[in-house]
């Protein structure tokens, strides 16, 4: 797993510099500007590829204001784009998200040079009917006292980046800022 991610970053600043030197283009020979691409592609777009990648990467603040970066099983986002995990209730981040909870969740394309980014707010959940919704038996291999230990982590988006080469969806290419949706 950890090869995969990083060949596809490594392919990602690849095409990003070599679009940037003018050596390669979006998939429709121009980068498209940011207006042109309606919303639900995006939204469709960045469904698709966090579904894909399965696992993201995590960021909180710690005390001092400095990121940490960890690696999360996720659950698919839901209708409005809210994403679940869970996690044990002893942990650093939890701790981070009660300290300030705005967080970053970042998903490389496992398939193609692009990511998503969901800047966001993190909610910690101890819902005994959420915890049952959303626990998987192979949970049970880190939480042997089961369900006690356990509390979900709801993101809900306040913004999402995009950039999907394989589709066409890249940055601006001037700014190189992404394609965005607000929520």
């Amino acid at each position: 797993m950890k090869p995969m991610l990083h060949l596809c970053s490594m392919c990602f600043l690849i095409v990003l510099s070599l679009s940037v030197l003018g050596l390669v283009s979006g998939a429709c020979g121009q980068a498209p500007e940011m207006k042109d691409i309606p919303r639900d592609t995006l939204i469709a777009a960045a469904r698709d590829m966090m579904v894909k990648a399965k696992y993201c990467a995590l960021i909180t603040l710690d005390e001092s204001g400095h990121p940490r970066a960890r690696t999360m099983d996720t659950f698919p986002p839901d209708d409005n784009m809210v994403v679940w995990m869970g996690t044990s209730r002893i942990t650093r981040k939890v701790k981070e998200i009660r300290n300030d909870p705005r967080v970053t969740l970042y998903y490389p394309d496992p398939d193609h040079a692009g990511y998503v980014l969901v800047y966001g707010t993190a909610k910690l959940v101890d819902d005994e009917k959420e915890k049952d919704k959303r626990w998987k038996e192979e949970y049970a291999v880190h939480f042997p006292e089961g369900k006690g230990g356990f509390i979900l982590i709801a993101v809900t988006p306040q913004r999402i980046e995009v950039s999907d080469y394989s589709r066409g969806i890249t940055g601006d290419s001037k700014t190189w800022q992404p394609p965005s949706i607000t929520f």
